[in-house]
């Protein structure tokens, strides 16, 4: 089966996994850091949800955090490649993770 057969959802080059766990998002043009949920994590990206709204292209330090409270499972610098809104007035962020720092 090549490429073409595929269906659109196989065609991505990392997998998604669901983790829904807190974020730390600091905007580096700013330093300032808010609080965020990573909904979705795959090798290229991630989806984020954040009561703020930021532009696209805004390039940021996002840590993720460990659902067992140990050092941070990862920690990239980011930047925002689709905004949407979300549920209860929050934003949803798809970022592209530019490189990774630690994990």
């Amino acid at each position: 089966m090549t490429s073409l057969d595929r269906d659109y959802s196989e065609k991505r080059n990392f997998i998604r996994m669901k983790v829904n766990t807190p974020a730390q998002v600091t905007v580096e043009s700013d330093g300032i850091t808010r609080d965020g949920v990573c909904n979705d994590l795959s090798g290229g990206g991630m989806l984020l949800t954040m009561e703020q709204t930021l532009p696209l292209d805004t390039e940021l330090l996002i840590t993720v955090a460990s659902a067992h409270g140990h050092s941070p499972m990862l920690q990239a610098k980011c930047k925002i490649a689709r905004v949407e809104s979300g549920p209860d007035n929050q934003s949803m962020f798809g970022v592209e993770i530019n490189e990774i720092i630690s994990q």
